[in-house]
């Protein structure tokens, strides 16, 4: 199992990058995370998103690659992360999330 992590600025920018990653690929999107960019407050964007993906590696790539491209074309790109086979230990801190205290729920439609 892969883990990716696609950090942009903005919450509207993380959910259009979920939204890109999880159409491009089968991925499961397992958590939003913030944090606030190294400026602050100050920061023209105060607000980090880090879409957080598992699946298998070529999904997770595959999907981490149409989410930059989203965040990229607005200019609001900071960085990412694929681990190719993550570890037990860090499989138990992928949904571990500051957005809704604890992971992302998924409405079943």
């Amino acid at each position: 199992m892969a883990f990716g992590m696609v950090e942009v600025f903005g919450f509207a920018t993380g959910i259009v990058v979920a939204d890109a990653a999880a159409k491009a690929a089968d991925v499961k999107i397992v958590a939003l995370d913030k944090n606030k960019p190294a400026a602050g407050d100050a920061a023209e964007v105060p607000l980090m998103i880090v879409v957080k993906m598992t699946g298998d590696t070529a999904s997770v790539e595959q999907a981490m690659k149409a989410g930059i491209r989203e965040a990229k074309a607005r200019g609001l790109y900071s960085t990412s992360y694929l681990i190719p086979n993550e570890a037990e230990d860090t499989r138990k801190l992928e949904a571990i999330s500051a957005v809704g205290h604890d992971k992302l729920n998924i409405l079943e439609y």
